[in-house]
């Protein structure tokens, strides 16, 4: 969908006294530019680079270029201005793709841009991207190491296999193969974060999907030393791009003491160059004694044995749904799809009920993991049917499609496609869910907003009505 359909041409931002600039990429208007005090780098340009950029724009690390000082950043102005405008479409940096009007917005670790912020970046490049006073630069942030984990220091780390994947290489698919664990002890997971080590030159820009990376996504199963091949679990899928997965609280799966790691299903591609890569696994355990209260529920639905992706065509739509068993809290929105995926949007439905979740872009080069904040979370009552819609775009324009020519169906290499929600939950019991939607209502009256994913908040009947109205759906 073009930005500017949604948003229109005539929306504007008020930026600094006296100033009007268009939202994404226009001109600013002559008259409007000679009165107008255009940003400079260290009072307005270098916070928003800190909080939303640096993380991968930093000498060593993963991008292709570094953005800390003036001198880094002025040659880039233009292409900011074009990057950050594309929003929640494909190429968009920072790269968060959820469309900001529809559906929740409250979001941890949320590094996007708001709307002024890209108005800002914009006419910053418009107004000769000046560099301003240095006094005004804020202090640098401290960063992590990209080396180094998002969830803190592990207290296991776990290597899978090495495999080596020449430069020309085909897309392939299979079992990468299992590892010990080494785990002397059950032990209950708080989070899980996935790394690829390779041999690559950091900074290296590739035109293959990943760039810095030959794994694209593997699943993971653990299985204890007595369990038989039924009761493996299986645990949140490794994607390129992917950010750590933390689980609700109350739910910390378990690693059970000498168990295997499997990785049966992984995805490589080439990129230009012959890299020799494994994945690290790292665990975040609880403190011991810890015992949860629930279960992690990882909803995988989708559509699989339906895709059908016709060539040379864009806008094409499919649908999947899937009732829900129980109460549910949905804790993480995770869309995948492939090459020629770009948007992906999750309905709930509940009785006459309808709304709209999330919607999102989707960009095959770089997945991400969305995660609710905590009061944010939708609450489903049992019976709600989750309706999820996905757009495809199989034609030249979609730079991440090797040959638009080609048909494609359900499968697991780039060449192939996959429509699925990676969505992370918990179950309640009545009670339980009672007590939640209740919380819910009373942080919906004290800050008088409608709450998008709370389905039975507001109505008469919120503490059992599901077994009326969506339950027998």
């Amino acid at each position: 969908m073009n930005v500017f359909s949604r948003i229109g041409f005539q929306r504007v931002l008020s930026v600094g006294v006296g100033t009007v600039l268009p939202l994404i990429g226009l001109a600013v208007p002559v008259a409007a530019a000679q009165n107008a005090e255009v940003p400079t780098f260290a009072r307005e340009i270098a916070p928003i680079l800190q909080r939303s950029c640096q993380k991968c724009h930093r000498p060593n690390s993963l991008a292709p270029m570094s953005l800390i000082t003036y001198e880094e950043v002025r040659p880039w102005a233009r292409s900011i201005k074009q990057r950050t405008g594309l929003r929640n479409r494909m190429g968009v940096m920072p790269p968060w793709y959820i469309e900001k009007d529809v559906g929740i917005q409250r979001f941890k670790e949320d590094w996007s841009l708001s709307d002024e912020e890209i108005a800002i970046l914009a006419a910053w490049s418009d107004g000769g991207a000046p560099r301003g006073n240095l006094a005004d630069m804020p202090t640098p942030p401290p960063f992590i190491d990209v080396d180094e984990w998002e969830i803190g220091k592990p207290d296991l780390i776990v290597s899978s296999p090495t495999v080596e994947v020449p430069g020309s290489a085909p897309d392939w698919w299979g079992m990468l193969g299992q590892v010990d664990s080494g785990l002397a002890e059950d032990r209950y997971v708080a989070a899980i974060e996935y790394k690829e080590q390779n041999d690559l030159e950091r900074g290296v820009k590739t035109d293959t999907v990943g760039g810095l990376f030959v794994v694209h996504h593997s699943a993971l199963s653990s299985i204890g030393p007595d369990d038989s091949p039924r009761d493996a679990f299986t645990w949140p899928v490794h994607e390129v791009g992917r950010n750590a997965d933390i689980f609700d609280q109350e739910a910390g799966p378990l690693l059970k003491a000498g168990s295997k790691l499997i990785f049966p299903s992984t995805h490589l591609h080439s990129n230009g160059i012959d890299t020799t890569a494994r994945i690290e696994v790292g665990f975040k355990f609880h403190p011991k004694g810890y015992k949860p209260t629930k279960e992690v529920e990882l909803l995988f639905f989708g559509n699989g044995p339906d895709i059908d992706i016709l060539p040379m065509q864009d806008d094409q739509r499919m649908d999947a749904y899937f009732t829900l068993p129980e109460n549910t809290k949905i804790s993480v929105y995770e869309p995948h799809m492939h090459a020629p995926g770009v948007r992906m949007c999750l309905e709930a439905v509940w009785g006459t009920t309808v709304q709209t979740l999330n919607c999102s872009g989707y960009d095959h080069n770089w997945v991400r993991v969305y995660k609710y904040e905590d009061n944010a979370a939708p609450l489903l009552p049992k019976g709600t049917i989750l309706h999820l819609t996905g757009y495809f775009n199989n034609s030249p324009t979609n730079r991440n499609v090797a040959d638009p020519r080609n048909w494609s169906g359900s499968g697991h290499r780039s060449v192939d496609n996959m429509f699925i929600n990676l969505l992370q939950a918990i179950y309640m019991d009545d009670e339980e869910f009672a007590s939640e939607v209740a919380k819910r209502e009373r942080l919906r009256l004290k800050d008088g907003v409608v709450d998008v994913g709370c389905l039975v908040c507001g109505t008469s009947d919120a503490a059992g009505s599901q077994a009326t109205a969506g339950g027998g759906q």
